[in-house]
């Protein structure tokens, strides 16, 4: 009964050599590394390209460490810094305005 698989080298018989076969060809062949070449010249372009805006350059903080937050390029809504300022004026406001209302009320209560 003949097996399909060589023998083991250890079983073989003395003075006799076992040939190792040739190791089998890389996958891919050169058209995939034509196209690992244009992927890793498309990634440097692509690092290597201008900031879109200052802040993006890293001349509001440095953009190492900074949240993309304030970035121009983070998703969600966009407000203006005077609106939050006004916004949060006008809660402070109201938070004293209950709180005055509410010993006015106490005082003509009791």
């Amino acid at each position: 009964m003949s097996s399909p698989r060589p023998s083991s080298p250890v079983n073989a018989p003395v003075g006799s050599s076992t040939a190792r076969p040739a190791s089998p060809t890389p996958p891919g062949g050169p058209k995939t590394a034509i196209r690992r070449k244009a992927a890793a010249d498309r990634a440097d372009k692509v690092a290597n390209a201008r900031p879109s805006s200052t802040r993006a350059a890293g001349a509001g903080g440095s953009s190492s460490t900074m949240l993309k937050l304030y970035t121009d390029e983070s998703p969600g809504l966009k407000v203006d810094p005077f609106v939050v300022l006004m916004l949060s004026v006008g809660f402070i406001v109201s938070v004293i305005a209950l709180h005055v209302i509410a010993k006015v009320s106490r005082k003509f209560s009791s």
